[in-house]
């Protein structure tokens, strides 16, 4: 086995897996402001960025090759029905506009996602009503109406691609009719269809201020223990119109991706979240791994599971050493 090894030439002619930079999404985080790029502190080499800002990143990332990006929002105010989101001035709805009149960036596609985590007072992915000695429910129906009011919104404002990340029941066939209501046919879902309550998380909710103020959201994002249910979540999105799929996370849940590959023909992401990629960064600080070989690798065994894109903080790094 050893000879078509035996040199770099030889293993790349022989190579099975493959990165490209187009196959990579860098996420944006946009903030209101001007001039604005403020460091996250979890997140090395991650800001919050004002739509200008934004505009000169996104304007990088085309120079590099990258697929696209993936654009999240912080309002200036929050309130329990997200309005924020849906609102046709909202802050990603600004960035959408203003990069579509950017001829620059013409190469780029440009998915928003589609919550209202970043945009409640309390952080949760819905309409929140009170419950039993107590408690709290997240309400599924109402809190889709919004999410689909949202997805309309971000489309009409430029968004190439909408992308459901809430995880409420039945959000995708309403997305898709609220679509099609506006004459926005040919604008594609990519759902988050497997999206599980992971611990992976946490440096994103400093990044886009949504961590829960209450509770977690165990009940409506998928319990990490449960594959089987993951492939039934991915088979009801698709039956509902959604046109691709992404994961998430994606080191911790490698078998997802590739069970999800061998059963659905359709174009599946992953997405490399903010836990993963400070984990690495805090070991390349230390010293303890190898930066570029280990980042490389990383985003290679996504690639390897059966992801055809990857969703990753190190979409710039990586694509330069590419």
């Amino acid at each position: 086995m050893r000879r078509l090894r035996r040199s770099e030439s030889m293993r790349a002619l022989v190579r099975e897996t493959r990165l490209h930079a187009g196959a990579l999404i860098y996420p944006l985080f946009i903030c209101p402001g001007e001039g604005v790029r403020r460091p996250i502190s979890s997140m090395p080499g991650v800001f919050n960025l004002s739509v200008d800002e934004a505009l000169q990143e996104a304007r990088d990332v085309a120079q590099l090759g990258l697929g696209g990006l993936l654009l999240f929002g912080l309002p200036e105010k929050k309130d329990e029905q997200a309005s924020g989101a849906w609102d046709e001035n909202g802050i990603v709805q600004q960035a959408l506009r203003a990069m579509k009149r950017d001829r620059a960036l013409d190469s780029l596609v440009l998915i928003a996602d589609v919550c209202l985590c970043e945009y409640t007072s309390h952080g949760h992915c819905g309409i929140v009503r009170p419950g039993e000695a107590g408690t709290h429910e997240i309400e599924n129906d109402s809190s889709v109406a919004l999410i689909a009011k949202t997805a309309a919104s971000l489309a009409r404002a430029g968004a190439d691609i909408v992308a459901p990340s809430d995880m409420m029941d039945g959000r995708v066939a309403a997305i898709r009719d609220s679509l099609d209501d506006e004459q926005l046919h040919d604008t594609p879902i990519l759902s988050y269809a497997s999206k599980f309550a992971s611990a992976f998380y946490g440096p994103f909710r400093e990044a886009a201020d949504s961590a829960p103020q209450f509770g977690d959201r165990r009940s409506y994002q998928m319990d990490g223990a449960n594959r089987r249910e993951a492939m039934r979540e991915i088979e009801l999105d698709l039956a509902e119109g959604a046109d691709m799929v992404l994961m998430k996370p994606a080191l911790p849940y490698l078998d997802i991706i590739r069970e999800a590959r061998d059963c659905f023909d359709v174009p599946l992401g992953a997405y490399q979240v903010s836990g993963e990629y400070a984990m690495l960064q805090a070991a390349f600080e230390r010293g303890w791994l190898d930066r570029d070989r280990a980042m490389l690798e990383s985003l290679l065994s996504i690639r390897r599971a059966g992801a055809d894109f990857i969703v990753t903080y190190f979409a710039k790094q990586a694509a330069r050493l590419l």
